[in-house]
């Protein structure tokens, strides 16, 4: 984020897959122009090693200039190659536990995968930097999926942990998530696959928080 003050309510969080149609890196550093973006999750697996890594060289020093926080889904090699902020992992507690004590709050690590609330509450114990409810890919539906804004509600009312949940095609479903209590939304296909210029739809995204997202306390 460019401003000198953060938003007191949930914040964005861009999912960005260079699989997907339109995610080259010029387009994913457009959507920054648009307004606060807490961090950006970059999906590794889907391309071969030495483009994905490229593709991640072009975005992660620009996106940390502006204060975005650029986390790599999968792959630590690649996080150490373009010096990334932190890794995203969808394994077990004992995978995300060594993870943690590994890196020891030099990298931010990320846990996704929980389908129930036993999930999540496995993966909170290895104390990650945050919980992820939802599955890269699969935001096809306008709203965002009940089970993620079930979980979300659920872990927010109890877990000091953050979470983020993920939003659905339609950039209004960042109401519902903010309305849960969860710290941060994520938009992918709503921000990089919709009628909207990236930065637009970051920025549409954004002015509809202001407007409706429960303040946090301070």
């Amino acid at each position: 984020m460019s401003d000198d003050v953060l938003p007191n309510r949930c914040r964005l969080v861009l999912i960005a897959d260079p699989k997907k149609g339109g995610m080259e890196a010029a387009r994913v550093l457009e959507a920054l122009s648009g307004g606060d973006v807490a961090s950006l999750i970059l999906v590794g697996g889907r391309v071969e090693d030495a483009e994905f890594q490229k593709y991640c060289e072009a975005i992660v020093p620009t996106a940390q200039a502006r204060g975005v926080a650029v986390v790599i889904s999968g792959d630590s090699r690649v996080v150490g190659r373009v010096g990334a902020d932190g890794i995203h992992l969808e394994t077990g507690k004992a995978e995300i536990d060594a993870a943690v004590r590994k890196h020891d709050g030099r990298l931010i690590v990320g846990a996704g995968g929980a389908k129930t609330r036993h999930d999540a509450l496995e993966l909170g114990e290895a104390q990650p930097d945050y919980i992820f409810f939802g599955r890269f890919g699969y935001d096809t539906d306008p709203a965002a999926h009940p089970r993620n804004l079930d979980l979300a509600q659920w872990w927010a009312e109890i877990v000091n942990v953050p979470c983020i949940a993920q939003g659905g095609s339609d950039i209004a479903s960042v109401e519902a998530v903010a309305a849960t209590g969860a710290e941060f939304v994520a938009l992918s296909s709503a921000v990089f696959g919709g009628a909207l210029p990236p930065g637009e739809a970051v920025r549409t995204a954004n002015e509809l928080l202001d407007r409706t997202a429960p303040r946090f306390e301070e």
